[in-house]
């Protein structure tokens, strides 16, 4: 069973809430535009308390995908997949009653039934294998893996894109693009942040490294990297602070207590409230709009969408560093953060079109 929403109270195109067949697990599709294109959005797996948060989840995430691919320059449009894991449930590889091929199935079904309106690519708790599974019901999924010819696993690319990102923020505040010495916390060493991290320590940056799976020690151990407790990481004090796991790591607790010069990671809606985004500009602290710094994964499956040579994927993901420069002038003419400064840039590419944007 499956109920479209179209006169919810939100500035979304159209919302799909369905209770899988097989699973009998609720899921939601959010398009949020397709202006520039089809909507392009990972699907998240995830625990929630109720159906309820999961739809506002998808509803949130799809709109900072339409301004991430604006930002990007891509001429694809915004939306997000949410599969609602009972809130007890662990989600690795199933659960009694419940076959993780039967819920990829329920997802495929969903996404095929809106006719390539959105696309799905991997998100939190879902794997490139998958993606192969939902392929099996929909030929509307990217970021297969490679194997079967997609772009596989999108993380390297994120970490890439959020490297050029904390570059160019850490160039516009000291005036240097050098990363060597810089004391860096990254929080979440998961596939993105853990990429990011290595990536980082190669650059010859100071490393601390949160999560809240205590086996990420061995990795800090690896890099020669500090640990710091989940619950003190946010205010560690730093040069940079890097959330590389779920959203809202900053909130109004903890806002005023921010001890670096610039948060730049691949978490999306980093910021609890937007309005923080005000907030830390007066307190000097220099925040990277997140649509824009971790775009590099809906680059590298944009390629399977598109099919940019990878040569194009490349100079995509180093143009994320040139975006935030952009931005972050911009920012600094118009007096505003820089999070008001990359939605009016992706507001101005949403109107000019998609013939604007490619050329």
């Amino acid at each position: 069973m499956s109920e479209r929403v179209p006169h919810v109270p939100i500035d979304h195109e159209e919302v799909v809430v369905r209770c899988g067949r097989r699973s009998g697990l609720t899921m939601v599709v959010a398009v949020h535009s397709t202006a520039l294109g089809p909507a392009l959005g990972g699907v998240r797996l995830w625990r929630y308390a109720t159906p309820d948060d999961g739809v506002r989840d998808a509803l949130r995430l799809s709109r900072g995908m339409t301004n991430k691919a604006a930002a990007a320059g891509l001429d694809i449009g915004g939306g997000k997949g949410v599969i609602c894991a009972p809130p007890d449930h662990a989600w690795k590889n199933g659960a009694p009653g419940i076959e993780r091929r039967a819920v990829m199935h329920d997802f495929g079904d969903l996404v095929d039934s809106l006719g390539g309106r959105y696309v799905t690519a991997e998100d939190v708790g879902v794997s490139a294998e998958d993606m192969a599974t939902i392929a099996e019901r929909t030929p509307h999924a990217v970021g297969l893996p490679e194997a079967g010819g997609g772009a596989g696993d999108p993380s390297p690319y994120t970490a890439r894109g959020v490297l050029a990102a904390l570059r160019a923020c850490v160039a516009h505040e000291l005036g240097t693009g050098d990363l060597a010495g810089l004391e860096v916390v990254v929080i979440g060493a998961g596939h993105c942040g853990g990429r990011l991290a290595r990536l980082l320590a190669a650059e010859g940056a100071e490393l601390v490294i949160s999560d809240v799976d205590p086996a990420k020690r061995r990795l800090a151990a690896e890099l020669g990297a500090g640990w710091v407790d989940p619950a003190d990481a946010v205010t560690t004090p730093c040069d940079v602070l890097a959330p590389c796991a779920l959203g809202g790591a900053i909130d109004r607790a903890n806002a005023d207590a921010l001890a670096c010069r610039i948060v730049c990671g691949s978490a999306n809606n980093l910021l609890a409230e937007e309005a923080l985004a005000e907030r830390l500009r007066e307190r000097g602290v220099l925040c990277a709009p997140d649509f824009v710094a971790n775009a590099g994964g809906l680059i590298s499956v944009y390629r399977d969408l598109r099919d940019p040579g990878g040569a194009e994927v490349d100079r995509l993901v180093e143009g994320i560093g040139e975006a935030i420069s952009r931005v972050l002038a911009d920012s600094d003419e118009r007096g505003v953060p820089p999070l008001v400064a990359a939605h009016d840039l992706a507001r101005r590419r949403l109107e000019a079109g998609p013939a604007a944007i490619a050329a």
